[in-house]
């Protein structure tokens, strides 16, 4: 309890508009409040607690009292702080403070946060991605595709070696698949690229850039199907939208973790700008399953062989494992589930048109038939 005459708190004066400390104490004293010097007992400033400022505490920062003239007292003694301000104004600590202390409702406070957040990222996130998807600028796939691009080849890519005969006939080849896929072949642009520490592999940007490595294409041992089956499976990444929907997740993600962490960093720029399109060449399981599944229909369509894409995950594997590594598996990863589920998808395919031709030679056959003359 704080008497008339004690002592309230030990700190520092500070005079208005001054960066000087005094050492001093806080008194009260004739119903004042009064910053008095340690050293020469001297009054600095008064004031009737109604008129003064305390600040809130929060945790064991240091409380500031402010007098009506400006000047103001600091003390680390937050208890005695608070013991005054209590005993002459009714008033307990600060909100803040009150919330940094613990209490059992506070894991109950907790779990229901950790629920909300989980109620955001399996309900609310995936729809806003896919209205974020919808409304993207096409600006922005171009800028990200062409800034990864640009990207990859400072410091990953190397001018392509193939020769020119192979580049022909896999650009060739490449031109009949983008000519059925969504957009037409304008949408669609394949570059060759010396893949380095990559290894064979594959990808599309947001843009409809699709980057094929060398060592891929040396993978294959001329079988052009096999690649073009890779890159029908490209094609159908880009299609889909999958780079901005794992850019968006991504974002979407942070957003969350900063919600309910604070702030963990500005990264967001880099995200956008270089790590964006990188982060797209990553896919769920879902989008791979969906773009093996275009892939078999564009090479259909392109009158290509439609499982090609299948034996190429064979012999991947069976080069480098189902562990990955540096090689397409890393971001395509390939299972003997995978191939066997784009068997069955190009089974299926080619027993509906067989149906649709029995269908139709039946019709005519019908249609042809001439009643029996009485």
């Amino acid at each position: 309890m704080v008497s008339e005459g004690s002592v309230i708190a030990r700190g520092e004066w500070h005079p208005a508009n001054s960066s000087r400390s005094v050492p001093a104490s806080l008194q009260l004293a004739g119903g004042l409040v009064v910053a008095v010097g340690d050293a020469a007992a001297e009054r600095h400033s008064a004031a009737e607690p109604e008129k003064m400022e305390f600040s809130p505490r929060v945790g064991s920062i240091p409380r500031r009292v402010v007098f009506p003239d400006g000047s103001l007292f600091e003390t680390r003694d937050n208890d005695a702080i608070d013991a005054f301000v209590e005993k002459r104004r009714g008033r307990r600590s600060g909100f803040v403070h009150r919330l940094e202390e613990f209490h059992p409702r506070l894991i109950v406070f907790t779990g229901l946060v950790m629920l909300l957040a989980a109620g955001i990222y399996r309900y609310a996130l995936p729809a806003l991605v896919e209205l974020a998807v919808l409304l993207t600028p096409p600006v922005v796939p171009d800028w990200m595709g062409a800034g990864t691009l640009s990207t990859l080849d400072r410091t990953t890519l190397s001018p392509s070696t193939l020769p020119e005969a192979d580049r022909k006939r896999i650009s060739d080849g490449f031109a009949l698949l983008a000519a059925k896929a969504e957009g037409g072949a304008d949408a669609y642009t394949l570059n060759f690229r010396d893949g380095g520490y990559i290894g064979p592999n594959a990808f599309a940007l947001p843009d409809g850039s699709l980057i094929l490595t060398d060592q891929l294409v040396e993978l294959a041992k001329g079988d052009t199907d096999m690649i073009l089956g890779v890159l029908g499976h490209e094609i159908g990444h880009v299609e889909k939208k999958h780079s901005l929907r794992q850019l968006y997740r991504a974002a979407g993600i942070a957003g969350l973790i900063m919600l309910i962490a604070g702030d963990v960093g500005s990264g967001v720029e880099d995200i956008l700008t270089q790590g964006g399109g990188l982060l797209a060449l990553s896919y769920s399981r879902e989008a791979e399953s969906e773009a093996d599944r275009r892939s078999v229909e564009l090479m259909r369509a392109a009158g290509r062989d439609s499982a090609a894409i299948a034996r190429f995950f064979e012999r991947l594997e069976e080069i480098h494992g189902d562990s990955g590594g540096n090689s397409m598996l890393s971001t395509h990863p390939g299972t003997p589930e995978r191939r066997q589920a784009i068997l069955d998808y190009d089974a299926q395919l080619r027993g509906a048109t067989v149906e649709q031709n029995d269908g139709a030679s039946t019709s005519g056959a019908a249609g042809g038939q001439q009643p029996a003359k009485p």
